[in-house]
C-alpha cells in the first residue's frame, strides 16, 4: 500500500475521507453521502433528501434503507480513525431506533463516535437529525469486527494519520 501524505487541515482530512468513504464505494456513492467532519474517534455525514429514497410517497418521508446505510457508514469511518495499525475490519452488529420520520426535502446528518476500541472489537454510537443533534430522527449503536479476512483498504488504513 502506498504511503498516504499528512493530513494537516480539517478541510484536507474532509476531502480524504469524501474520497475513500464516499466517492469510491459504490453503495454510499449511489446515495451522495457527503462527509461533513472527522476527527479521531469521531465522524459526521450527511445525505440530501431525494424522491427516490422516499419510502412512502403519501408523505415523502424517507425511507429506513438510506439512513441506515449512512449510519452504518459514518460508525465505520469513526473506527477508522482510531485504529493506530491498519487492518480490515466489518460491521459485526448495528442497531436503529427510529425515533421519529425526517422532514421531507431537508438533508440528515449523522454524527458517530467510536467510544472504545479493544483487540478484536470497536464501539461505536451514532445520531441523525436535521440539525438539531437534540432531536434526532434515528439512534445507531453498533459494533465492528476488527482484523477480519481480507485486504486493507486505504479507508481502513486513515487512522494512523489521524493518530499522528
Amino acid at each position: 500500500m502506498s504511503q498516504t501524505p499528512m493530513l494537516t487541515t480539517p478541510e484536507e482530512r474532509v476531502a480524504m475521507f469524501q474520497q475513500l468513504f464516499s466517492d469510491t464505494i459504490p453503495h454510499n456513492k449511489a446515495l451522495g453521502i457527503k462527509v461533513l467532519a472527522i476527527a479521531r474517534g469521531l465522524a459526521s455525514m450527511q445525505i440530501d433528501w431525494r424522491k427516490e429514497f422516499v419510502g412512502n410517497p403519501e408523505t415523502g418521508v424517507l425511507a429506513g434503507g438510506p439512513l441506515t446505510a449512512m449510519l452504518d457508514s459514518c460508525c465505520g469511518m469513526a473506527v477508522a480513525t482510531m485504529l493506530r495499525e491498519p487492518k480490515p475490519f466489518a460491521t459485526l452488529d448495528l442497531r436503529i431506533d427510529y425515533a421519529k420520520p425526517a422532514v421531507p426535502g431537508k438533508p440528515v446528518i449523522a454524527e458517530a463516535e467510536c467510544y472504545r476500541i479493544t483487540r478484536s472489537v470497536a464501539f461505536t454510537r451514532a445520531f441523525a437529525h436535521q440539525g438539531d443533534p437534540k432531536d434526532p430522527v434515528a439512534a445507531a449503536a453498533g459494533t465492528f469486527m476488527l482484523g477480519t479476512k481480507g485486504e486493507v483498504t486505504r479507508a481502513q488504513a486513515m487512522g494512523k494519520e489521524l493518530a499522528k
